[in-house]
């Protein structure tokens, strides 16, 4: 094809590097290494960064609070005892009935999901069986322990 037309077609098939410009290549080097630095930053720094800056938040919080005792103690006063303790979060009590909706609705999702890909055919779709069935456990031992609760009904006459 190259005898025929003579360079003329201005298509080349393996073209090579002969004819690439030098600059150009060392131009998409430098460009490509910000690139990559910023993807790797993005995805293993953030999280380091949030880390970071919650315990910086912390630590203030901490020094704000030894800084008030300091006062109080150095003029006299009586020092509260909720200064003294640390901060106790409430802890909110899971719940299983909640926890077992949604295994079971991702179970349920990801069966017929697997199922859809692969045309209904095939067993795929019994792996959604495993958080399917982790909820229906959950629900169990929700519905089971809400019959504790309930106290007993009172002796007939």
């Amino acid at each position: 094809m190259e005898k025929h037309l003579g360079r003329k077609h201005g298509i080349t098939i393996d073209g090579g590097d002969k004819d690439e410009d030098a600059d150009l290549n060392e131009m998409r080097n430098l460009i490509a290494i910000p690139i990559v630095a910023i993807v790797f930053m993005s995805i293993f720094g953030a999280p380091v960064l949030i880390v970071m800056v919650i315990g910086i938040f912390a630590l203030i919080g901490n020094r704000m609070r030894q800084r008030t005792i300091r006062m109080k103690v150095e003029k006299g006063q009586p020092v509260p005892a909720e200064l003294l303790a640390p901060e106790v979060r409430r802890v909110r009590r899971r719940s299983d009935a909640r926890r077992g909706v949604v295994w079971t609705m991702v179970g349920l999702g990801l069966m017929i999901w697997l199922a859809a890909v692969n045309d209904w055919e095939g067993g795929a779709w019994s792996f959604g069986l495993i958080p399917f069935l982790i909820g229906l456990g959950y629900l169990i031992v929700w519905k089971l322990e809400n019959k504790k609760d309930i106290p007993p009904p009172p002796p007939a006459p």
